[in-house]
């Protein structure tokens, strides 16, 4: 997603520090959107269809919704 390896660092310490601190997400550092942490996303129980960037249900996740 992030071809450079300096933003893929800032975007993979900003997943860190959420989950450190026991936010649901974080803003990314690059695009300034919301994300939600992959913690965040396995304690749903549920994957939701969306491809969330950190979803923890894998393939599960583009057949979800379908």
């Amino acid at each position: 997603m992030y071809p450079d390896p300096m933003e893929r660092d800032e975007v993979a310490a900003a997943h860190a520090a959420a989950i450190a601190t026991g936010q649901a997400g974080y803003t990314d550092p690059v695009s300034g959107l919301f994300v939600l942490t992959a913690a965040y996303l396995k304690n749903r129980g549920t994957c939701c269809g969306n491809g969330c960037r950190h979803c923890p249900y894998g393939d599960r996740a583009t057949s979800a919704s379908s």
